[in-house]
This record gives C-alpha cells, structure tokens and sequence, in this order.
C-alpha cells in the first residue's frame, strides 16, 4: 500500500512557496498533504497531490528539482498512545521511520500519518499483521 509522494528543493528565500503553490494551482493540482523542511539555504517541500505525475511534470518544466518517492498512509487512532503503539512496533520489528507527517481524516475520528521507513515492504507487512489501516492512493489523493 505504497501511495506517491513529491519532493520539491526549495531555494529559502520569500516568495519561493507561493511560487510553487501558484503553480500546482494553475495546473489543476490539489494538495492532499504536505510538510516543509528547512535548513538556513533550502527547504524541502514534501506534498501528497491528486496527481503525481502531473505535479512532477508541472515542476520540472518549471526549473525546480522534484523526487517521487514511496511513502506510506496509515490510520492511527485518535487517542493517546495510538502513534505509540505503531511506533513501538516498528521498532520492535527493526523498521527504522525516516519522517513522518500527518493530517486528521475528515470522516471516522482518525489521523492520518504519512510514513516514510527504510524498510517499506517489511513496514507495511508489519502494520498489516497487526491490524493497522493502510491507505492506497485513490483513498488518499480523493480525501
């Protein structure tokens, strides 16, 4: 269950944002979840889109540099200790979590957390046999 997700290196400078987000917006492209990185010279824009390909297309023929990697969309119970108990699991499985980010689900009473592991087949497998929800894309690019 391995959803898209693009990374767009962002010069750290005013405006470099909103460039990026006029972009998408002409080009039909909806944000389903995002989260920025930075550093003093550069930032590192990570988004969830409806579309990808299309979104990866639109930003390099804008001259910014764009990685597609695999991440994972899993529900985690909205209660205390409910990212606890996928964190303590994966850990004890020996699946390290590279970043993480998050948004709340509109419907069921759930977050969603985007995962990005070192070990993404061995992750999923884990979350699978016990009992957590996995999202694919088309759930998650049409939230």
């Amino acid at each position: 269950m391995r959803i898209k997700q693009i990374s767009i290196f962002l010069e750290n400078k005013p405006g470099r944002l909103a460039e990026v987000t006029e972009i998408l917006s002409e080009g039909g492209i909806n944000i389903r979840a995002l989260s920025v990185a930075d550093t003093s010279d550069f930032g590192v824009l990570r988004l969830i889109v409806d579309d990808s390909d299309k979104a990866e297309t639109i930003m390099k023929n804008n001259g910014f540099t764009v990685r597609k990697t695999d991440v994972v969309a899993v529900g985690v119970s909205d209660r205390p200790g409910g990212l606890h108990a996928i964190l303590d699991m994966l850990l004890k499985a020996g699946v390290n979590v590279e970043y993480l980010y998050a948004f709340v689900h509109p419907a069921g009473g759930k977050a969603v957390m985007i995962f990005r592991f070192d070990k993404i087949d061995e992750a999923v497998g884990k979350l699978r046999e016990n009992g957590f929800k996995l999202f694919d894309g088309p759930e998650i690019y049409g939230i």
